[in-house]
Formats: structure tokens, C-alpha cells, sequence
């Protein structure tokens, strides 16, 4: 049976959490089958100053509840809180999955069990989405709120490329350890003081996901205190995000200027064997040969750096797979510059190699590149095909 815990920080949050766990194992928790279900309270504790006695509510239930757990530690922030947590329910309680959650009431509990059961579908990482149908945000919030967090949202979704995905800025979430988790350097994690660490968090997860599956979530406003929003974290979250979004594309980037070098081969390549005499379709072909080993030679030791191939055997096999994809290319190209000097003539050759090389075989091999050379795209209908060439 899967072992799953919710981890839950807690910052003098007594009230709440004298509320939480009664309503999570009483009500909750029954409902959920297939799945053995724990709470762990990471409990923050003041430098200075009176706790408020959180702890000790927990420490009570515990003699009713053999599943509630707490860890307790000097308060460092939201994301050193969770990183605490997940460590600690990863490696103590041996957790199947975690599900991050507030106590705050903002998660209603009631949103644990479709979580819960997406991830027993098959779900790798299940969010709990404000914006989709079901989803909502707090009717009491102010028009300003409202349009803050749903312009923030998409933006996030924009710079990081996620439309598919619809609440990039939720807090309720559950990730399956094994392939997921377990892969990412808590650690490391960018804003852990800040709520921003989400975004990093989020975007990891999603990365290591084969499959990711969206929840309703009916946010609430928060049942005690005042809203944990402020300027300092949206911009906190918005630079996290950009800094993401720039990461996110510094290899296609390197693609992209070894895709240059080559361009640049390939067009003194098609002058010189046309000039040789050789058909403009045909000089191009050959010219894109000589890219060809450019792109590989490039790509293999800076594009694709961290999963280079550097044993002799294996690379020879890989540049003949490597060949063999861009083959494509190849034919892509003679096509195009040979259809468009046959309608246009010969004095149009470099504009059409432009255009194939544009339009066309920059999507293709950086595809081939991802699927099958050096396989950093992880996608279910490919992994047999991947599994065969090595």
C-alpha cells in the first residue's frame, strides 16, 4: 500500500492546527482507500520571543493518532520548512508520496482525497489547480488580488512555456518520490526563505513528471491572521520565474549558435560544389554533410555537455545514429533549395537554404537531437525506440 504524507508547516498556527488534525484523520483520512495516509506538522519555533504551544497541540494528538508526526526546528523560512519536511518524510517515514499543504485552511482537507486518488491513477505529480473548471479563488478577495494572481499565474505559464499546465503558483500539490523527488536537490532550490521557492520547486517536478494531472482546488481565504501576501513575494516569484525561463532555454540557445556555425558551413559548402558544378539541390546536400559533423562535434561537447558521449565506440554508433536522423535535414534541404532554384532560379539558392534551414530542419533536429541522440526528452511513445539505440 502506498505510503503517503502530507507535510504541513506550521508558524504559531496552534488554532489552525488544533482544527486541522482532527479534520484530517477523522473525516478525511477514512474516506481514502488504497493508501496509508500520514501528517507530518514541521512546526517553526521563534528565535526569540514565546511559541505559541503548536507543538504541544500536536504532541496531544499524537497519542490518538499513531500516523501524525512533528518535526521542530528555529524558524529559516517557508521553503527551508518544506525542505525539512520532505527530507525527513522521505528518509524517517519512508514516503511514497508527499503532498505539500498549509494549515491555514487555504487547501481545504476535502481536496486531499481527488488528489490523493489522480496520484493512484498514475499521476507522477498532481496540482491542485485554481484555474480550471471546478478551481476557484476566494470571492472575498479584492478585484485587485483577483487580477494579481491571475495575471502573475499567466505570466509565470508564459515565460516558463507551461500552457498546458494552469496554476503554476499553487501550493497544494502532491509529487510522487521515486523519479521525481528523489531526483531534485532540495537544497538548492532558489528563494528558500520565500514563498517563490514553489516556482523552482514546481518547475523541477514537472521536468522529472511523465504524467501531470490538474485537481480543482477552491482556494479559501485564510481562517486565521491575515494573508501571508506581499509585493516583496510576487516580485521574489516573478524573478525565480525568470530566471527559470531564461535557464529553460540556455540549451536551445547553444543549439542555436551551434545551428549558426553549421549554417555558416553549409552555405560556403553549397557555393563551392556549386560552383564545382554540381546541382544546387545536390551542392546543398553536401554542403549540409560537412555541417553535419560541425553539429555533431558541438552539440556533443557543449549543447548536450552533461550527457556528452565520450567513449570512442559508443560515439562512433551515436554519430552514425546521428547521421542517419539528420538525413532528414539533409533531404529536407535539397528539396527545398532544389524546388525553389527550379521556380525561381539559381540566384535565389541561399535564400532558399535560408528557408529550409529556418522553417524546417531547426525543429527537426533539435527534436532528433532530444529523442534519440542524446535523449534528455522523456516521452512515453519514444522510450522504446530510445531503449534500442543505446
Amino acid at each position: 500500500m502506498n505510503k503517503i504524507v502530507i507535510v504541513m508547516p506550521t508558524y504559531k498556527e496552534k488554532e489552525n492546527i488544533e482544527k486541522m488534525i482532527p479534520e484530517l484523520f477523522e473525516k478525511q483520512f477514512p474516506s481514502i482507500k488504497d493508501a496509508e495516509m500520514h501528517l507530518l506538522i514541521v512546526n517553526d519555533l521563534p528565535y526569540k520571543g514565546p511559541d505559541d504551544g503548536t507543538g504541544d497541540v500536536v504532541r496531544k494528538y499524537m497519542s490518538n493518532y499513531s500516523r501524525l508526526h512533528i518535526l521542530e526546528g528555529k524558524k529559516e523560512g517557508l521553503g527551508w520548512a518544506y525542505v525539512r519536511g520532505i527530507k525527513y518524510a522521505v528518509n524517517k517515514l519512508q514516503a511514497d508520496a508527499i503532498i505539500e499543504m498549509d494549515a491555514d485552511f487555504q487547501h481545504p482537507p476535502r481536496f486531499v482525497r481527488p488528489m490523493v486518488e489522480a496520484y493512484l491513477g498514475g499521476a507522477d505529480y498532481v496540482i491542485g489547480s485554481r484555474y480550471i473548471k471546478g478551481g476557484s479563488v476566494p470571492s472575498e478577495w479584492a478585484i485587485h488580488r483577483k487580477a494579481i494572481s491571475f495575471f502573475g499565474n499567466l505570466f509565470i505559464r508564459i515565460i516558463l512555456l507551461k500552457p498546458s499546465i494552469h496554476d503554476l503558483t499553487t501550493g497544494f500539490r502532491l509529487t510522487r518520490v521515486r523519479g521525481v523527488l528523489d531526483k531534485i536537490k532540495l537544497e538548492n532550490l532558489m528563494e528558500l526563505k520565500r514563498f517563490a521557492y514553489k516556482v523552482d520547486l514546481l518547475y523541477q517536478s514537472i521536468k522529472n513528471s511523465k504524467k501531470i494531472v490538474e485537481v480543482p482546488l477552491e482556494f479559501a481565504p485564510r481562517a486565521q491572521e491575515s494573508s501571508k501576501f506581499s509585493m516583496k513575494e510576487m516580485l521574489a516569484t516573478f524573478k525565480v520565474a525568470i530566471i527559470l525561463g531564461i535557464k529553460d532555454k540556455e540549451r536551445f540557445i547553444k543549439y542555436a549558435i551551434v545551428g549558426f556555425v553549421g549554417y555558416v558551413i553549409n552555405a560556403i559548402g553549397l557555393e563551392i560544389f556549386y560552383r564545382l558544378g554540381f546541382a544546387a539541390g545536390l551542392a546543398a546536400a553536401l554542403g549540409a554533410e560537412f555541417a553535419i559533423i560541425s553539429n555533431f562535434i558541438l552539440n556533443n561537447f557543449w549543447t548536450f555537455k552533461d550527457e556528452k558521449i565520450v567513449d570512442f565506440k559508443r560515439a562512433l554508433l551515436k554519430f552514425a545514429q546521428f547521421n542517419f536522423s539528420s538525413f532528414g535535414a539533409v533531404i529536407i534541404q535539397g528539396v527545398v533549395v532544389g524546388i525553389g532554384t527550379v521556380l525561381f532560379g539559381n540566384s535565389v539558392r541561399q535564400v532558399m537554404l535560408v528557408i529550409a534551414i529556418g522553417f524546417f530542419v531547426i525543429p527537426y533536429n533539435y527534436a532528433m537531437y532530444n529523442l534519440f541522440i542524446w535523449k534528455t526528452w522523456k516521452i512515453p511513445f519514444f522510450a522504446r525506440i530510445q531503449k534500442m539505440l543505446g
